[in-house]
Order: structure tokens, then sequence, then C-alpha cells
């Protein structure tokens, strides 16, 4: 008897159908779909739909997306000052002369300083840390890019810290952290404004709601 009762059926009609194709249909589309899935929020379904629409294209045009994320994958380059993402050894921003050269926002990934950058309320420096404390994931201090943070602070003439990172038990932990390291030097540390709500993450906040929190930031105590 077959199975088609309502949406569940549907779903798992899909769902077959798709198993079955996977099954008897070419190993080149298996594969491909496969990889494309393993990408983050990827399924299986959107991937197979994906890499139908790639043979529907010229071949030039797939040719030119895989030569991109070769060349992506093998000539990315990260800041030697501030570990952004660049094309050469240094990044725009830490090799323009119209930055803040006073100013060094401290934040977790490259994402942060796309998220920050569009709300266009910040003009100086970044420093990018890699990641937070957080002993449950096994990331100590050591595992960060705060030496390089610490030697910036000494080469630099920096009047002011900012603390961009969220507003986590392990964000916190680490501005606590880093604020120890800074404690000899005469900088104003500060952080971004609770306008974010506790527990959500930088990247996903909203350009109005990070761009309000940068500008109303406040002193770490």
């Amino acid at each position: 008897m077959p199975f088609a009762i309502g949406g569940y059926g549907q779903k798992y009609s899909k769902f077959l159908s798709y198993t079955l194709f996977m099954e008897f249909s070419s190993k080149l589309i298996e594969e491909a779909v496969t990889e494309i899935a393993k990408l983050p929020g990827i399924g299986k379904k959107t991937a197979l739909r994906l890499a139908f629409h790639l043979l529907k294209q010229d071949e030039t045009k797939t040719i030119q997306l895989a030569n991109a994320l070769i060349k992506l994958r093998k000539d990315i380059q990260y800041c030697q000052k501030c570990h952004f993402i660049a094309d050469t050894p240094l990044c725009n921003f830490c090799t323009n002369p119209l930055r803040d050269q006073t100013t060094l926002c401290i934040v977790e990934n490259s994402q942060d300083i796309i998220a920050i950058e569009n709300t266009a309320q910040y003009k100086g420096l970044y420093h990018i840390l890699g990641g937070v404390i957080s002993p449950m994931e096994g990331i100590s201090p050591t595992q960060l890019r705060i030496d390089s943070l610490l030697q910036r602070v000494e080469e630099l003439a920096i009047k002011e810290i900012i603390f961009a990172l969220s507003p986590t038990m392990e964000g916190d932990t680490t501005i606590f952290y880093i604020a120890k390291k800074l404690k000899n030097f005469s900088i104003k540390i500060t952080t971004i404004a609770r306008g974010i709500p506790i527990g959500s993450e930088i990247e996903y906040t909203d350009e109005l709601t990070l761009g309000k929190s940068i500008l109303s930031r406040t002193q770490y105590e």
C-alpha cells in the first residue's frame, strides 16, 4: 500500500525519490552533492539543486567558480599586524593612513570586523584574537593572538582599546584576562555597550544595534 498520508507522506516521498536518485544516478553527481552538503546551512536537497544548477551553466562559468575557490584556499593571506584576511602581507585597514591609529578594536574573528565596518561608526584599527578563552572547548589564552596584541600596544601610540567581543561568559572571561595584561599601560579600556543581548554573537547583530553599541561604549572596570 503506497505511503502518502498528508505532509509527512510528501516529505517521505521526496526523500525516497532523492535516495533512489542518488543510488542509481551518476557517481560524479553523488560526489559533488556530498561535498557541497558539507558547507554550513546546506542540506543534501539544496546541494543537489546546486549541482544541477552548475551542470546547466556554461562550462566556463563552473570552471571559473572552481578556480576562484582554489585560489581563495591557496592564495589567501592574513594581515601580519591585525590578522584580518588580505591579498597582501598587510590589509587595507593597517595600511590606510586615514584610519585612527590611536584606537584599537579587539574582535574574535574576521566576520566581526565586516559587521562593525558595515555600521560606518568606527574608523580605528582592529586586532583579531582568533577566538575567546573557553576551558570547556579547550581554548586557552596561549592559543589566542594575545602576545601579538601586547606587542602592537607597545609599538603603537594606542590611547583606547575597545573590546568588541560577544557578550557571553567566554567573551567576558577573555576581556578580564586581557585587561589584566594591559593594566601597566596608560590606555583607556572600553567595551561596546550592552545593547547587544547577552549570549548573542557580534556577527549576527543588526547594524543599527551594533553601531549604537560602538558609539555608546563604556569604560571597562
